[in-house]
């Protein structure tokens, strides 16, 4: 079960990370202004905001095959569009249906991990698959940069709909059993009250702010090195040394938990983050850039696992693809409200304010999860 959930978590993140590089150069060679590819990139978010709870409660009470065969439907229809129909629309409908699959494949696959991992063994699960998912990280945007150097914009949506149809069958690997002890009927004011748990709490804000540091660097990057004179296929390779990054800190994250705690780690991987932001505003050159990318890859890659297993170990055991859906919400909440944001700091003060003013409030954030963390330690005295 495992080796199945870690290749569709691969192909799930090699067509995100191929699109994505892809996105804002399209949408800029098609006429979009910066607050246009702010709003573009929020497409991504909106459905999944609304729906995550949703489909975590869906995933507990009819298994995960089914979430995941139409998420990744949902996927390929969604690469398809921007290649057969080479407007500006057709990448607002794939990236809102791209956000429609990505709430039921990513809800689904974390909850089939927590739910087989042995026990005692989940971090390292969810470290496993975070590093998958981070090998597609550097495989997608230096494949997109390459074909962008050597075909079309809309050949690379092609090619990721071309490996969202080659996952149906490893899909029909995975549970489908009905989990017969999922509560059913459960208020939307009941999942929100799971954020009483302060370790979950501050799991998805931190995780929230790293992701959506990538999710706005990922798009506003790209424009900004074309502004420097460099190519698409260096763009590709500055991405993707990011997702290397990601994989490399992986090898000494068991040793930080066990010298630090979750908490420091998520409030390490959002400063790397805010600090790497800082550096790209004030680099000119391609290798400065590269050494930026490489420092938010190591926050991120401490980052994000640890924000999922604490959410999944937060987690009532009949209630888990809910957690996780919540995890998923907030997630996509940052990624809904940061775009619009920056797509209007970008369009009205310039493209390169979008990298000061995150960093900033990065750092801000950063701070926010530690007085947290100090009140709950105040309390426990």
């Amino acid at each position: 079960m495992f080796k199945y959930v870690l290749i569709l978590g691969f192909a799930f993140q090699i067509i995100l990370n191929m699109s994505r590089p892809a996105l804002s150069l399209y949408a800029s060679f098609l006429g979009a202004t910066p607050f246009t590819v702010g709003v573009l990139t929020a497409c991504y978010a909106v459905l999944p905001l609304f729906l995550a709870i949703r489909a975590g409660k869906i995933a507990d009470a009819i298994g995960d095959r089914l979430p995941v065969l139409f998420g990744m439907s949902s996927l390929g229809v969604g690469m398809l569009l921007p290649w057969l129909f080479p407007y500006l629309w057709s990448l607002f409908a794939s990236q809102l249906l791209t956000g429609l699959a990505s709430v039921f494949i990513a809800v689904s696959l974390q909850n089939v991990l927590g739910k087989h991992a042995p026990e005692g063994k989940r971090d390292d699960y969810y470290s496993h698959f975070s590093t998958v998912n981070s090998l597609a990280a550097v495989a997608g945007p230096m494949t997109a940069g390459y074909l962008l150097d050597l075909t079309t914009y809309s050949f690379v949506f092609a090619a990721a709909s071309m490996v969202a149809a080659s996952t149906f069958l490893f899909s029909l690997k995975l549970p489908g059993t009905r989990n017969r002890t999922a509560p059913s009927n459960i208020k939307l004011s009941e999942s929100l009250g799971l954020l009483k748990s302060k370790p979950l709490r501050k799991a998805l804000i931190g995780n929230a702010l790293a992701l959506y540091s990538r999710d706005i660097f990922t798009a506003y990057f790209p424009l900004y090195a074309v502004s420097h004179g460099i190519s698409a296929s260096v763009i590709g390779w500055i991405l993707s040394i990011q997702g290397i990054a990601m994989v490399a800190v992986r090898f000494v994250l068991p040793r930080l938990i066990r010298i630090s705690n979750h908490q420091l780690i998520l409030i390490g991987s959002v400063v790397a983050a805010g600090i790497a932001f800082l550096g790209v505003a004030v680099s000119e050159h391609y290798l400065w850039m590269s050494f930026w990318s490489v420092v938010m890859g190591f926050g991120l890659g401490c980052g994000q696992p640890i924000s999922m297993a604490v959410a999944y170990n937060s987690s009532p055991k009949s209630r888990t693809g809910e957690v996780l859906g919540l995890r998923l919400a907030a997630n996509r909440l940052s990624q809904l409200a940061a775009p619009l944001f920056f797509g209007f700091i970008g369009a009205s003060l310039g493209l390169l304010s979008v990298f000061y003013v995150s960093g900033v409030f990065l750092l801000g954030g950063s701070w926010l999860i530690r007085q947290e963390k100090e009140q709950a330690d105040g309390g426990m005295g």
